[in-house]
C-alpha cells in the first residue's frame, strides 16, 4: 500500500510537471495561431480579423440572455490594436498577440460582435464632403454684399470662427490621434487646451497693448476694393465654351491655374482627413468636417468671372471626393496615423499663416479706436467658438451616440 501511494503522488507530481512545463511555455499556443495564418512567424491585421469572426461564429446563442456587456460595443481588430498602442503595426508576432489576447478572448463574451464596418460612415463621408463642396461656392452667393458696411464684420466673424476651429482640431484631435493617444485614457486635453490657450493669451495681450499705444501700422491694401470690371475680348472671337465666356481660358494668369491646382490638392488631403476621421469614430469625422466647412469661404477669383470660377471650384472639389474614398479605405484597412499626421500640420498652417494674418489685415484696416475694438471683439468671439466646439466634441464624444 506504501509503494502504491508513493507510486500515485509521483504520477500526480508528474502530470502537474508536465502540464506546467506546456504552462510555462504558453507561447506554443500562439504560435499555432501563426501557423494556421501567418507566415515568417506573424499574422496580418486581415488574419486577425478574419480570427475575430471566427471566435465569435463559434460562440453559443445562450451568450445574448442577460448578459452584462450586451450594450457594449465590438472592437474591430484595428481597434483593439490601436487600444494597446498597435496602431502602426501591419504584422503580429507572438508578443503581440500575447498582449492583445483578453480582448480577442472577450468578443466570445460579446453579443454585438462579430464587428461589421458600418455602411454609415460612406453615406455621412460624403454628405461631409457634399457640404464642404457647396459652402466652398458661397463667394459667389456673398459678392453682392461686399460692398454692404457690415459685411467686414461678419467676414472677420467667420475668419475667427475658422481660426478657432482649425487649430483646436488639430491640437486636440487630429494631431494627438496621429500620436496615438486617446482623450480618456491619455489626459492628454488639459495640456492641449493650453497649447491653445498660449496662442491665445499672446494674441490678446499683443492687440491690447497695440490698441493701447496706438502702435498699428496702416496699410493702404484694402480687402474690399471692387475688382476691375472683365474687359471684353475686342476681336470678336468666339469663346470655345460659350458657358465659360468672359476671358478666354488660356488668357487666365498663371497664379490663378496654381491657385486651382493648390486648391485641388488642399480638397484631397481635406477628403482624406474626413474619410480617416469617419473611420474612426462618426463624431470625429464630424468634428473634422467642422473645422473645413470653417474655413471653406470665398476662395480668390483671380481675374475669372463667376461661371468661370464655378468651373473651377467645381473642379477642385471633385479632389476631395477622391480624398475622401481613399481616406475611408486607407483607415478601414491601414492605421490613418500618418493621415492625421499631415491633415494637423496643414491645418494648423492654414489657421496661422494663411487665415489669420487675413483676419489682423481686416480690422488694421479700420480707422476709430472705436471700430479697432469691435473688430476686436468680434475676433475673440470667433476664436472661442471655435474652440469651444472642438473642445465639447472631445470631451464628450464617447457620451454622443451618433449611429
Amino acid at each position: 500500500m506504501f509503494h502504491l501511494r508513493c507510486f500515485i503522488i509521483w504520477a500526480f507530481a508528474a502530470a502537474c510537471h508536465s502540464i506546467n512545463a506546456i504552462a510555462a511555455d504558453g507561447q506554443e499556443f500562439l504560435e499555432n495561431i501563426l501557423h494556421f495564418y501567418g507566415e515568417n512567424k506573424s499574422i496580418s491585421t486581415d488574419d486577425l480579423s478574419d480570427l475575430l469572426q471566427l471566435i465569435s461564429a463559434r460562440r453559443s446563442d445562450l451568450i445574448s440572455v442577460n448578459n452584462p456587456l450586451e450594450n457594449q460595443e465590438c472592437p474591430s481588430a484595428e481597434q483593439i490594436l490601436s487600444l494597446f498602442g498597435f496602431t502602426n503595426v501591419s504584422q503580429l508576432t507572438v508578443g503581440h498577440l500575447g498582449t492583445i489576447c483578453p480582448a480577442v478572448l472577450t468578443q466570445v463574451l460579446l453579443p454585438s460582435c462579430p464587428y461589421t464596418a458600418p455602411t454609415t460612415v460612406w453615406g455621412y463621408g460624403f454628405l461631409a464632403v457634399t457640404v464642404i463642396n457647396l459652402s466652398s461656392l458661397l463667394g459667389l452667393l456673398l459678392i453682392p454684399f461686399t460692398k454692404k458696411p457690415y459685411f467686414p464684420k461678419v467676414l472677420t466673424y467667420f475668419i475667427g470662427l475658422a481660426i478657432g476651429t482649425l487649430f483646436s482640431n488639430a491640437v486636440l484631435q487630429l494631431i494627438p490621434e496621429a500620436l496615438g493617444f486617446d482623450p480618456k485614457a491619455d489626459n492628454y486635453v488639459d495640456k492641449a487646451v493650453g497649447i491653445f490657450g498660449g496662442f491665445y493669451l499672446l494674441f490678446f495681450m499683443e492687440r491690447i497693448l497695440k490698441m493701447c499705444l496706438r502702435v498699428e501700422h496702416q496699410h493702404g491694401h484694402s480687402h474690399f476694393t471692387p475688382a476691375e470690371p472683365v474687359q471684353e475680348n475686342s476681336d470678336g472671337q468666339a469663346v470655345m465654351c460659350h458657358w465659360l465666356r468672359g476671358k478666354r481660358i488660356t488668357s487666365i494668369k498663371t497664379v490663378a491655374w496654381m491657385v486651382t491646382l493648390s486648391d485641388a490638392l488642399h480638397n484631397f488631403i481635406d477628403g482624406l482627413a474626413i474619410g480617416a476621421s469617419f473611420t474612426v469614430s462618426i463624431l470625429t469625422g464630424f468634428s473634422t468636417s467642422t473645422a473645413i466647412v470653417c474655413e471653406e469661404f470665398p476662395h480668390e477669383l483671380g481675374d475669372w468671372n463667376k461661371l468661370q470660377a464655378v468651373f473651377f471650384n467645381l473642379l477642385s472639389a471633385v479632389s476631395c471626393y477622391i480624398g475622401l474614398v481613399f481616406g475611408i479605405l486607407l483607415g478601414s484597412n491601414f492605421a490613418p496615423n500618418a493621415i492625421f499626421a499631415i491633415a494637423g500640420g496643414m491645418f494648423l498652417y492654414i489657421a496661422l499663416a494663411d487665415m489669420f494674418p487675413e483676419m489682423d489685415g481686416i480690422a488694421r484696416e479700420q480707422k476709430e479706436t472705436s471700430s479697432k475694438i469691435v473688430f476686436f471683439l468680434i475676433q475673440n468671439a470667433g476664436l472661442l467658438t471655435g474652440f469651444a466646439i472642438i473642445l465639447l466634441i472631445t470631451l464628450y464624444a464617447g457620451n454622443i451616440n451618433l449611429g
